[in-house]
Formats: structure tokens, C-alpha cells, sequence
């Protein structure tokens, strides 16, 4: 019996590199700026339906979280059918790649961008098909389209991208749809719009374009990050694949009641997102004046390129100065943009850190 195999795990999964998440701070004193998420409290109003919400959590949820999605599909001008939530907007693209991937088949995308991208291809058992960033820290769109072939079934853009930082134009992306086959749907992953200078009308191009899906979260700006709630706008065929490969019941009733309660306070994530518009470019440009190259961001982060020796000295010392921030092998440090005393803790590091000779 004892020499009897054991369950193995499908290759695939046994040679997934896991997830990294953001380090959690231990201490009073420390700057937590490794995870894009609030730096604020939750709002009022969501801590007010968390706690009704939570009388009912001995019955199950509503599975197709009826109410959001019409609220949803009210405030983007389109139809409740072309709706799809998921627990965060990381699920949501799961079950994208799980409707319409097929073993062999190959999804399209710039590196580097969000990490779980390749994660979600390879549980998939499709191929990831990394295409590099420009100089400059922005997606190549003309080595993007010349890498689509008859094999592939996505093409995720991350407009602002994740962790660079840089956006896509409108002019950008028209002229992208314009030239991708209508055969292959492309997922604009906007997980940061809120915290561009000004929000593009996503929806105008996804009217134009029925192979465009756009995918958005409520981790980020309204402050649910703890909670899973993401979404999609995808064309009815699509938007009903979504709903049929989700999870059961893994939205939440808390996290819907959450999400509904966070739509009815706009006006405070607006002004909350505000805040960091205006501190990111103030961190940029302080950064730039210390002699680090820093692209022009979009997102409630900022991204400092960086060799490897380098960057390892350099997330040292930040360690050393109570900032928890994110380092990417191979390529980088990314720094969350948070109120202005942890920001010029962040700069005071940077100012104080001798780097490589070139």
C-alpha cells in the first residue's frame, strides 16, 4: 500500500508560479504600499450595508446578483443581459478565459502587466502569449496585433496597466479594434479608470465594437478590495457565458449589498480618487527630480524600473524605513500613491538611496 501512487496535480497546475500578493504591514508605523488598494476607511454608507447585510448571511445569495447588475447596466446605458459579476474583477477575467479557451488556444497580452494573466492561461491550459512593453513602460499595440493568429481567442489590454502605470488612448485603442479580427474578443482590463486624469468613454468604443469586453472591479477605488466584487460589459453571448462559468454563489450578499451602497457614494469616491490624482504626479515628478525614470502614470501607483541587484537593494531599503512596497523579479518597483506624509516617506527613501553606477 505504501508504494501505491498518490493523486498528482495536472502538470499545468503543479508548475503554476504562485500569486504574490502585497506584504501586509506588521506595526503602527508602517506605510502599506505594496497592494493598489484604499488607503482610506471603508465608506459610511458601505459600512451601513455590510452590517444589515449581515443578518442574512445563513442564506445563501442571490447568484445572479440581481440588483447590481441592473444598477450596473442603468448607470453604463446598456441591458441587464449584458452584465456579468464576479468575485473581483480577477474572477470575472477567470471566467472569461474558462468561456471561450480551449486547451492550445492562445491569449494575447503585454508584459509586463497584471500578474495573474499567465496564472489564469496556464489553469486554463492555454497559452500565454507575452508581448513586451515599449521603451517607454506602454503596451505595443502594433506587435500586439501582429502576435494575434488563427489560435487566438482573447486579447487583454490593462488600460491603466498594471504596475507601469501608462494608459491607452481612445485614438489608441479604435485604431487597435479597428484592425483586430472580429473573431476575437478583446478585454480591456480597467481595474484603475478612476484614477485617470479623465475617464475614457470605454463604452462608446464597446458599442462600436462587438467583440470588445470591459472589465472593472470594485477593489480599487470604492474601497472593496476584502470583499470580491468585479464585473464585466460584454455583448449578450458573452456576458452569458460569464454568468454560466461563475462560481455559485461566490458574489456574496455582503459584497453586492457593499457594491450597491458604494455606487450610491460617488460623489466621495470621486473626490477620494481626486485626492490621488493630484498627489501622483507630485510623487512623479519629485521622483524624476532625484534622478529616477519614472513613465507618466494613470493609476494610484507610481513604477520604477529597476535591474534585479538593484531592485532588491532597493525594496531593502524601504524596508528599512517602515514602506512596504512591491518588487517585480526581472523588472521593477511598484509604490502605491497613498496620503501625502506616506508619500514623502516614500520620496525620502528614494532621495536617500544610492543607486548603481550606470
Amino acid at each position: 500500500m505504501d508504494s501505491a501512487p498518490l493523486p498528482q496535480l495536472r502538470p499545468a497546475v503543479a508548475a503554476l508560479p504562485a500569486y504574490v500578493a502585497g506584504r501586509k504591514p506588521k506595526g503602527d508605523d508602517v506605510a502599506a504600499l505594496a497592494s493598489n488598494e484604499s488607503h482610506y476607511p471603508p465608506l459610511p454608507k458601505v459600512l451601513d450595508a455590510i452590517a444589515a447585510a449581515a443578518t442574512t448571511v445563513n442564506r445563501y445569495p442571490d447568484m445572479a446578483s440581481s440588483a447590481l447588475r441592473a444598477r450596473l447596466a442603468e448607470l453604463n446605458g446598456v441591458g441587464v443581459d449584458e452584465v456579468a459579476v464576479g468575485p473581483g474583477s480577477v474572477g470575472v477575467l477567470g471566467q472569461l478565459i474558462a468561456a471561450l479557451c480551449d486547451a492550445g488556444d492562445d491569449v494575447v497580452f503585454a508584459w509586463r502587466s497584471f500578474e495573474a494573466y499567465p496564472i489564469l492561461c496556464q489553469i486554463a491550459g492555454a497559452t500565454g502569449v507575452r508581448v513586451p512593453l515599449t521603451p517607454d513602460e506602454r503596451h505595443d499595440l502594433p506587435a500586439m496585433l501582429a502576435a494575434i493568429t488563427t489560435r487566438t481567442r482573447l486579447v487583454l489590454l490593462c488600460s491603466p496597466n498594471n504596475p507601469t502605470g501608462t494608459g491607452l488612448s481612445l485614438v489608441e485603442l479604435s485604431a487597435f479594434l479597428e484592425s483586430v479580427p472580429s473573431s476575437v474578443l478583446v478585454v480591456l482590463d480597467e481595474a484603475y479608470r478612476e484614477f485617470a486624469v479623465s475617464e475614457l468613454d470605454t463604452i462608446a468604443l464597446y458599442r462600436r465594437y462587438p467583440n470588445l469586453c470591459l472589465l472593472r472591479t470594485f477593489s480599487k477605488a470604492y474601497g472593496l478590495a476584502g470583499l470580491r466584487v468585479g464585473y464585466a460589459i460584454a455583448h449578450t453571448e458573452i456576458a452569458g457565458g460569464l454568468r454560466r462559468t461563475q462560481i455559485p454563489f461566490s458574489v456574496s450578499n455582503v459584497a453586492e449589498s457593499a457594491a450597491l451602497a458604494a455606487l450610491d457614494s460617488a460623489d466621495l469616491v470621486a473626490e477620494r480618487s481626486a485626492t490621488v490624482t493630484a498627489e501622483r504626479p507630485r510623487v512623479e515628478a519629485a521622483a524624476r527630480e532625484l534622478g529616477w525614470t519614472v513613465p507618466q502614470g494613470e493609476a494610484n501607483f507610481i513604477w520604477l524600473r529597476c535591474a534585479d541587484a538593484e531592485r532588491e537593494r532597493l525594496v531593502a531599503a524601504f524596508d528599512d524605513a517602515g514602506v512596504l512596497v512591491r518588487g517585480y523579479a526581472d523588472d521593477g518597483v511598484r509604490i502605491t500613491v497613498a496620503d501625502p506624509a506616506a508619500n514623502d516617506r516614500v520620496l525620502a527613501v528614494l532621495a536617500a538611496f544610492r543607486r548603481d553606477p550606470a
